[in-house]
């Protein structure tokens, strides 16, 4: 991953809201939430969630599929694991005892996209 695209996942992370909703969605696994469980789930206006999902679609850390009427909202699994693995590159120069849980946290990121099955939303 380049600097300046992990700058920009970072940059969109950085907002209260929108880190809400990644963490949200990250729960969520892959099967996704409806923008309007978003809402409700997270009390937040249409006009404030539509602007915080276009944020963090630009930024690749969500995608999006419609369903039917709704648009259902996805962590890129894949985008969260390579910012992770970008900032734990260089951790403490590969010391093992150090890096080695931080290492297992990507590793199970890494897999989630793939492995962790849709949670009923």
């Amino acid at each position: 991953m380049e600097s300046k695209t992990a700058a920009a996942s970072l940059s969109a992370l950085g907002h209260e809201g929108r880190l809400a909703i990644f963490r949200l969605l990250v729960k969520a696994g892959p099967g996704g939430v409806a923008a309007g469980e978003i809402a409700r789930r997270l009390d937040t206006l249409p006009n404030t969630l539509s602007a915080n999902l276009n944020v963090l679609s630009h930024a690749g850390l969500i995608t999006a599929r419609r369903e039917g009427r709704s648009i259902l909202y996805s962590a890129n699994f894949s985008a969260m694991s390579r910012l992770l693995g970008f900032l734990m590159e260089d951790c403490c120069d590969g010391a093992p005892e150090i890096c080695a849980p931080l290492g297992d946290i990507v590793a199970k990121v890494a897999d989630c996209g793939v492995a962790c099955p849709p949670r009923p939303s």
